[in-house]
């Protein structure tokens, strides 16, 4: 019979808490990382060098055909030959911002492809470098039209932050499968812990769901 049982989410609240708040930061962390990335690999793939093409097609075919937990085992297990050895949360957090980059890179790529290329040439015929043209001109338009696939991979992110489990890191997962480990309790543990995943998840949903349709309305 199913037990659901109140008292483990006030009985073990530090731990949750420290859990959430660590999974919030590695999250915040890959975020950020992962746009940055994702945006220079995007601007690789439409750049008008042939070697940044392939270097960028390459990464992108790469890691969004391995999975995450590959990458995440690559930096923790494999760095330790080099002597780099990095712990559960940075390998962890670098893993799943260099997957995620490879999702918004393509996101950004398709959202560059669609504004015009007299965008492009009217930034060049005005003296603009290409980088220039590109960071003040064609980025900031890419990032208005990719902006709804580019929340969803954000969202994803969160929910792929579960992975720093496997690499013994604190965060929200590990800490449930501690406490599931000392009460017995999975339903009730691991539906909280569901809980704290939809806080921050059902928002960030319905804020790109509002965004998309504003962005409708103006273009």
């Amino acid at each position: 019979m199913l037990t659901f049982d109140m008292n483990i989410l006030f009985n073990y609240w530090n731990l949750y808490m420290e859990g959430f708040l660590n999974t919030i930061k590695a999250s915040l962390i890959a975020l950020a990382a992962s746009f940055l990335l994702g945006a220079l690999i995007a601007v690789f793939r439409i750049a008008p060098f042939k070697p940044l093409n392939w270097l960028g097609a390459v990464y992108v075919e790469i890691f969004r055909n391995i999975p995450l937990l590959i990458t995440v085992y690559l930096f923790y297990y494999g760095l330790g030959p080099l002597g780099i050895n990095l712990d559960g949360f940075k390998s962890g957090t670098i893993g799943l911002s260099i997957y995620t980059a490879a999702y918004i890179a393509e996101a950004l790529r398709a959202g560059i492809q669609t504004v015009p290329k007299g965008q492009m040439e009217a930034g060049r015929s005005s003296g603009l470098t290409y980088n220039q043209t590109m960071i003040h001109i064609i980025l900031p338009q890419a990032i208005k039209i990719a902006l709804p696939a580019i929340g969803n991979q954000f969202i994803n992110l969160f929910k792929n932050s579960s992975i720093l489990a496997v690499v013994a890191a604190a965060d929200l997962m590990l800490m449930s499968d501690r406490i599931n480990s000392e009460t017995f309790l999975p339903v009730s543990v691991y539906a909280f812990t569901a809980l704290l995943y939809l806080v921050v998840t059902l928002p960030l949903s319905f804020v790109m769901l509002y965004m998309e349709k504003r962005l409708a309305k103006t273009t």
